[in-house]
């Protein structure tokens, strides 16, 4: 296999930005070791690096919501050092709490005419 397909290349910044928010959802409940502190950095890094400057060529906005997702990384670093747990998760580049009820939804079809919920009693 050769190297240039073994990493992801995004090819603009939201693209960059969407990987790391979903890397981020994924580790944020994770304990904290001295490696996952470091990567965490590392991306902080990179947003803030060569990211910012593909950010800054595709608009305001994007640095606006780059900017957030970097506040918002650096308050987890923060948060979790001091022992506590991190509440909410990472949600289009900013901070959504993950206490929102969901809501199933299981539609039983049957053998009727228009009736499309049919209740089964």
């Amino acid at each position: 296999m050769p190297d240039d397909n073994r990493y992801v290349k995004p090819q603009s910044a939201k693209e960059a930005m969407e990987l790391i928010q979903k890397l981020f959802n994924s580790y944020r409940n994770a304990p904290l070791t001295s490696e996952l502190l470091n990567y965490h950095t590392n991306l902080v890094a990179r947003l803030n690096s060569d990211i910012l400057l593909a950010a800054k060529q595709e608009g305001p906005k994007r640095v606006a919501d780059l900017k957030s997702m970097v506040a918002l990384m650096q308050s987890w670093t923060r948060i979790r050092l001091s022992g506590r747990p991190f509440l909410g998760k990472m949600h289009h580049f900013k901070l959504s709490n993950g206490n929102q009820p969901k809501f199933k939804r299981r539609v039983h079809k049957m053998n009727g005419g228009s009736n499309h919920r049919a209740s089964r009693h």
